[in-house]
């Protein structure tokens, strides 16, 4: 009977993720959407961390990605995506992402995440290899402008990486393992 729960909880943590995805629409409207949530989710950093934009302007390039996730107790998955944008070589790099972990948790949420590559070889790495891997702890009751949460600034070596959320109401204590790849059909 445990597996049972357990493999119909995953069940509606996949179907609920999934609607993460883009959409329908047109490649080149596709694409028009990532940038206007890449703008947003800028926009708010700023006005939260001021020196981001420096940070931003002075890198060889950063990425800003959009992740649903949700958690049922032992398990949480989530899918996004997002866009690279190379500053060294003035192009755009569309990616998705999806992610997987276990740990307690309840709850889903919408959040933006932004890396900052310190030099090109962080950038080139996370393009061609994607994965990450480590643990998560947060918690967020918020929708729109109202509610808290908690948020996050982390270095991974190379890369800083700010966590905003946009919406949901989650408890989580996480492992995780988060894959991006290159869209083939928006590149």
């Amino acid at each position: 009977m445990y597996h049972l729960k357990l493999v119909g909880s995953f069940a509606c943590i996949l179907l609920i993720s999934a609607c993460a995805s883009m959409g329908s629409g047109t490649n080149a409207e596709k694409r028009v959407a990532i940038l206007e949530m890449q703008q947003d989710a800028l926009e708010k950093l700023y006005l939260k961390k001021p020196a981001a934009r420096a940070e931003l302007k002075a890198s060889p390039g950063y990425a800003v990605f959009s992740n649903a996730n949700v958690n049922l107790f032992l398990v949480s998955a989530g899918t996004g995506y997002g866009v690279v944008n190379d500053q060294t070589q003035n192009k755009k790099i569309y990616m998705n992402m999806a992610e997987g972990g276990v740990g307690f948790g309840i709850g889903a949420k919408d959040y933006r995440i932004v890396m900052v590559f310190h030099n090109q070889a962080a950038m080139r790495n996370f393009v061609d290899k994607g994965w990450t891997f480590g643990g998560n702890a947060d918690a967020a009751a918020k929708a729109g402008t109202k509610g808290k949460s908690i948020e996050g600034e982390a270095y991974y070596g190379d890369v800083t990486v700010y966590t905003m959320t946009e919406s949901g109401l989650a408890l989580q204590a996480t492992v995780k393992g988060t894959k991006f790849w290159k869209d083939e059909q928006l590149n």
